[in-house]
């Protein structure tokens, strides 16, 4: 045991701590400034370094040891192990088990001072990348996939569908290629079900974008049966979507229900959002109770907007009365959870506070905030007007339920909106009395309701012609609020009907100033100009319209009369023809395209849109003269009587429509026809002086075939002949008299031409001639080259309408209860 044990020899007389005072010229400072190599360093990148950080030094300094021979040694232990801090092949034993990195003492002893490491060499090349290597590729391939995916949603988001599909199209190949590819590579539980799932997703999605119903389902599935897919289960809701788009409200029930089933309780607002589909099914399908059910668990649960709405529409249609008292209730009650208005008003004057005020006053939370507001009245209002007339014995008393209940809730406000559509409603059912008085109790009231029911009283009493009271209320309404673009625009119309045009268009202007989207100020604006004979200014308040409204077609109508005024036929055809084709059932669009073609001289395209006209409105008296007229001329006598027997069922009075019926059967050889169709007239007209052309020919046809009336009528027609000349005799004496200008009517015994009938609704002759009976002494075939000029004889009892000024009242009235069919009529706002 004892040959392990080692004495320790004796020490000699050296000093134990003798060595720490040796010097080192290392560090020697003084002679810094004329080392070169140092002076380099910090000339250099290395000496901006940031100083290290000096250590400490520890008590593992290798200490001599003086032996009993007299040498320095360093000891070792009894088992052969150096003793902690001993060196060993010229690098000092650590004293602890951590030994700091890539610096030791050692290194600084017997190293040259270094420090920008140039005796390392230079670093070794990078490797090069292998590009060939097939997990590289599939690395690219991934990537890929993903940019065509993002490609396709941002395609679909710009509204460019077909392109978005085609990238989710590709994105699906290269997938699949991808998928193939990893299977080859690795191992089958490696394959990335993420991209795989947002590849079919994306692709679905896109089919049902494009309505591509049959391949979004069959997608739809494919996801829906791969278990490996987590929570695949909640696109059935997509897939019940898709049923509901195709009407099949069956399966669109089943999968909802399927998916409400896979979605745990903790997801409430997914669960809510499914069962307000289901309601909204059921409404669809007919099943009222079970829409009931579903609407009213979610307001129990989470009451919203459209589901207290729907609710309202689902008890409406099973006419349960205190229901839907209780469901509007429960609507009006719905939170908006929106920031009070007070938000926005600044308390003090810091201008920090201010121009963070200013800064939210309209960012996007409260444009959203906006929206929700709005939204939230309209369903209010449109439940109250839909339940109004039912809940009570009378749509007043109902009317007055739902005010007092909207005024006593959050929309205090809506209370004088429900008033004034209480009054609209009078007007629906024509009470005029009832809705005047209605809007007379706001007179009293703040000047933003003052101002609303004095416009909707002037745009009334507009509508009644009585000027005067309009033109009051309209003062009214511009002197409650100076910036209300309906108040001037109906004070602007009453100034329009007394003829003061120029006041007018100052009225209108103001209109556009103060609101620049009143299309109504800027349609009558278009019309004060052209009675103004302003045209280029017309024309260009009616683009800038059009710019505005693409497809009014009395946009277009108004461009291509103000067109036909500047004598530029060819661009007034060109509107016309947009106008046909927004109302291509426009009789009188089709007319004035006829028109204008005739007078080009274009008679086969005239023809065209005369007879369409015709076939759509076969009661325009100018349309069926000018018709008439075409065949004669063609030479077609027996197609024109049809259109001058329908004259003559419009005007039994006027007697000319039935001698061209019987010059027509003259003219195609049916005489006998022509012999009953002369003696009709006779016998309904006896002393009609405009009848003895008839009469003339009858007395010629009778001596033809040799009938005994020959004598009897041809003394009428002397009698009938000198009562003629008796009244142009006095009318020729009066005009003498008068010094007056007017034309004396044509016609005398002898004469070949026919009565010119009054003007047209725009008092404009029409081009069509018609050629002329003949006289006596011409054969029944003969056809003389004289021609009578017929114009229109329908006149508008209301006058044109075209030329009417739009009115504006603050609430809107339904087109199908007030709105003509004609063209030019007045436009309502918003």
């Amino acid at each position: 045991m004892m040959q392990n044990v080692h004495l320790a020899p004796e020490t000699d007389e050296d000093d134990l701590y003798s060595g720490y005072n040796d010097y080192n010229p290392t560090y020697d400072t003084e002679e810094l400034e004329n080392d070169t190599a140092f002076q380099q360093a910090v000339r250099t990148s290395h000496g901006r370094r940031p100083p290290i950080t000096a250590k400490i030094p520890s008590t593992a300094v290798t200490r001599p040891i003086a032996t009993g021979y007299g040498s320095k040694t360093s000891l070792t232990s009894s088992v052969g192990r150096p003793l902690t801090g001993t060196i060993q092949d010229g690098v000092s034993r650590p004293m602890t088990a951590v030994r700091a990195a890539g610096f030791t003492k050692a290194a600084l002893r017997g190293s040259a001072f270094d420090p920008l490491g140039q005796s390392r060499g230079p670093a070794p090349p990078l490797e090069a990348k292998n590009e060939d290597s097939p997990e590289e590729k599939i690395r690219q391939l991934e990537k890929k996939v993903n940019e065509l995916v993002e490609e396709s949603c941002i395609a679909n988001s710009c509204g460019d569908l077909k392109l978005a599909l085609e990238k989710a199209k590709d994105a699906g190949r290269k997938e699949r290629v991808l998928v193939r590819q990893r299977e080859q590579v690795t191992a089958p539980e490696n394959i990335n079900l993420d991209l795989t799932y947002s590849v079919l997703f994306n692709l679905a999605s896109q089919y049902s974008a494009n309505e591509m119903y049959a391949e979004a389902l069959n997608t739809y599935q494919v996801i829906v049966k791969n278990k490996m897919f987590s929570n695949a289960g909640r696109l059935k809701v997509n897939m019940g979507n898709i049923y509901l788009k195709q009407r099949n409200y069956s399966k669109a029930i089943k999968f909802y229900r399927m998916a409400l089933d896979q979605i745990p309780s903790v997801h409430k607002e997914m669960r809510i959002k499914i069962m307000q589909n289901i309601g909204v099914t059921f409404i669809k399908t007919g099943q009222y109770s079970d829409a009931i059910n579903s609407f009213e668990h979610i307001m129990s649960m989470a009451p919203n907007l459209k589901a207290g709405f729907n609710l309202i529409l689902s008890y409406f249609a099973v006419g349960d009365r205190e229901k839907m008292k209780k469901a509007f209730q429960k609507l009006i009650a719905v939170p908006l959870e929106i920031d009070e208005d007070d938000k926005y008003i600044s308390p003090s004057d810091d201008p920090h506070t201010n121009l963070v005020i200013e800064a939210i006053k309209n960012d996007h939370l409260r444009q959203m905030e906006h929206e929700r507001k709005a939204m939230a009245e309209k369903y209010i209002m449109t439940a109250a007007k839909l339940i109004a007339p039912v809940i009570e014995t009378s749509f007043a008393v109902g009317y007055d339920w739902c005010v007092e209940v909207v005024k006593a809730s959050q929309y205090v406000e809506l209370a004088n909106d429900l008033e004034i559509n209480k009054a609209v409603t009078y007007l629906r059912q024509k009470d005029f009395n009832q809705a005047v008085e209605t809007l007379k109790m706001f007179e009293k009231k703040d000047s933003r309701v003052k101002s609303a029911a004095a416009t909707n009283l002037s745009f009334l009493y507009y509508l009644e012609n009585e000027f005067a009271q309009a033109s009051s209320y309209a003062d009214l309404a511009v002197n409650s609020d100076r910036y209300n673009p309906s108040a001037l625009t109906n004070k602007g119309n009453t100034v329009f009907a007394n003829g003061d045009y120029e006041k007018a268009a100052e009225f209108y202007k103001e209109a556009l100033r103060n609101d620049s989207s009143c299309t109504e100020a800027l349609y009558n604006i278009g019309l004060t100009y052209k009675k103004l004979n302003r045209l280029d200014e017309a024309l260009d308040c009616f683009l800038k319209l059009h710019a505005i409204l693409r497809n009014s077609a009395q946009v277009l109508y108004q461009i291509a009369n103000v067109y036909e005024l500047m004598e530029d036929p060819n661009q007034a055809i060109e509107w016309l023809m947009q106008l046909i084709s927004v109302v291509p059932t426009d009789s009188r669009a089709l007319s004035k395209l006829g028109e204008l073609y005739d007078g080009e001289g274009d008679k086969s395209q005239a023809f065209q849109y005369y007879y369409e006209s015709y076939r759509y409105f076969p009661s325009n008296i100018g349309v069926i003269e000018w018709l008439g007229a075409y065949y004669i001329d063609t030479q077609f006598c027996e197609k024109a009587i049809q259109y001058f027997e329908r004259a003559s069922l419009i005007q039994p009075t006027q007697v000319k429509w039935q001698l061209m019926v019987a010059s027509c059967f003259r003219r195609s050889g049916n005489y006998q026809k022509a012999l009953d169709t002369y003696k009709d007239i006779h016998r309904k007209f006896p002393e009609n002086v405009e009848c003895n052309l008839g009469l003339r020919f009858l007395v010629r046809l009778c001596t033809d075939i040799g009938l005994k009336e020959v004598q009897e009528y041809a003394t009428k027609l002397k009698r009938l002949e000198k009562m003629k000349e008796i009244k142009e005799q006095r009318i020729k004496s009066g005009r003498n008299g008068s010094g007056g200008s007017r034309s004396k009517r044509e016609g005398s015994a002898g004469s070949d031409s026919g009565q010119n009938c009054s003007a047209s609704s725009k008092g404009e002759r029409l081009s069509a001639k018609l050629r002329a009976l003949p006289g006596t002494n011409e054969p029944y075939e003969s056809s003389s080259n004289k021609e009578i000029d017929l114009d229109a004889s329908y006149v508008d009892p209301l006058g044109p309408q075209i030329e009417r000024p739009k009115t504006a009242a603050k609430k809107r009235i339904d087109e199908d209860d007030f709105a003509d069919e004609e063209l030019g009529d007045d436009l309502l706002p918003e």
